[in-house]
C-alpha cells in the first residue's frame, strides 16, 4: 500500500442554489445544493492520458419543508415542490500525466410548485470549465482542479412565480476549486479508498442576488474484486458531507438559506474497457437548514463515460 494518505490534495468545483425573495407574511424558500451531484463520483477521476467523453443523469424531488435538523409543516413555506433532472455532458481531456482540462454543459429539467401557482421549464444550465493538475503521484493519485462556472443558465425564467433562488442559472460567475485522493487498502488492490472536496465562491453576479458558498465532501471505500466475464463490478458505500452559507442582496432571503446536512451513499460502478457505468443513491441523515428550506429525501445520479 503506497505511503501517501496525508497528501490529499483538497478542494474542487460544483454548483448549488438556495434562499428566496423578501415577501412580506409570506415564506418562499428552497434549497437546490446541486453540487452535490459533483462530488463522490471516483470513475471520473483521471487515470490515464487521453480522452473521457461522459454524460451524467441526477434527480430529486424537493418535497418535504425542513427547519433547522427536523421536518417542518408545509404551511411555513409557501413553495411546496421542486422536482428537477439534471442532464450534464461533458468532456475530459489530459494533455500528459500532469495537465489536462475538464468541460461540463448541463441541461435541466425542473417542475417547481407553491401555493398558488406552478410552472415547468427546461434549459440550458450554469457551464463549467476546469483545469486539472494530476502530476503529484506517477499514478495520478492525486488531483487539484480550478476553473470558472459561467453564468449561461437564465436566472429570469418566469420571475412573477420562480423566485432566483429556484431559477435554473444562478446568474452569477464562480470561481471553481477542487480536488481529489485515492489509494489502495490491501497487498491485492481489491479495496480501494477516495476522498474529494469541492469549493464553489461566487465573485461576480447579477441582479442583486448572491448565491452562497458552497462546500461539497466525500469520502468513501470500494471493492475491485468482483467480475462478470469481462465486466469488472465495483460495489461502493460513501459518506458525503455539504455545507452551504446563505445566499446575500436585496433579491435574496439569507433568513431563509445555507445550510449543512451529511448523506450516506451506497453505489455500484460496471466497467468494461473503455466503458465505465455507475449508479447511486444518496439518502440524508442529518440536515441542518436554516429557516424553512425544501429539501428531498433521497437523491440519485447515474453516469456514463467512454475512454478515447
Amino acid at each position: 500500500m503506497k505511503n501517501k494518505f496525508n497528501s490529499a490534495a483538497t478542494v474542487k468545483v460544483s454548483c448549488g442554489l438556495l434562499a428566496g425573495m423578501l415577501v412580506p407574511s409570506i415564506v418562499h424558500a428552497c434549497a437546490c445544493g446541486c453540487g452535490v451531484f459533483d462530488v463522490g463520483t471516483s470513475s471520473m477521476f483521471p487515470g490515464s492520458e487521453g480522452a473521457m467523453a461522459f454524460v451524467q443523469y441526477a434527480y430529486q424531488d424537493q418535497n418535504r419543508n425542513w427547519s433547522g435538523a427536523s421536518q417542518a409543516p408545509a404551511a411555513n413555506n409557501d413553495d411546496k415542490e421542486i422536482r428537477t433532472d439534471f442532464v450534464t455532458a461533458g468532456l475530459q481531456y489530459l494533455f500528459n500525466r500532469s495537465w489536462g482540462v475538464q468541460a461540463e454543459v448541463p441541461y435541466d429539467f425542473r417542475y417547481f410548485k407553491t401555493a398558488d401557482a406552478s410552472r415547468s421549464w427546461n434549459q440550458l444550465g450554469d457551464i463549467r470549465v476546469q483545469g486539472i493538475y494530476t502530476g503529484f503521484f506517477a499514478d495520478l493519485s492525486a488531483g487539484v482542479t480550478f476553473g470558472v462556472k459561467l453564468p449561461t443558465g437564465s436566472h429570469t425564467f418566469a420571475s412573477d412565480v420562480v423566485d432566483r433562488d429556484t431559477q435554473i442559472g444562478t446568474g452569477s460567475t464562480d470561481i471553481l476549486l477542487g480536488g481529489f485522493y485515492r489509494d489502495n487498502l490491501d497487498r491485492n488492490q481489491n479495496w480501494d479508498w477516495f476522498a474529494q472536496l469541492q469549493l464553489d465562491v461566487p465573485v461576480l453576479i447579477q441582479d442583486q442576488y448572491r448565491p452562497g458558498t458552497e462546500l461539497d465532501t466525500a469520502a468513501g471505500i470500494d471493492y475491485k474484486g468482483f467480475s462478470l466475464g469481462r465486466v469488472r463490478v465495483s460495489p461502493l458505500a460513501q459518506v458525503i458531507f455539504s455545507e452551504r452559507t446563505h445566499d446575500c442582496g436585496a433579491a435574496a432571503n439569507p433568513s431563509n438559506s445555507g445550510y449543512q446536512r451529511v448523506l450516506l451513499s451506497p453505489g455500484i460502478e460496471f466497467h468494461i474497457h473503455p466503458v465505465k457505468v455507475y449508479a447511486d443513491a444518496e439518502f440524508p441523515v442529518y440536515q441542518n437548514f436554516t429557516g424553512n428550506q425544501l429539501a428531498a429525501p433521497v437523491l440519485f445520479k447515474a453516469g456514463l463515460s467512454f475512454m478515447f
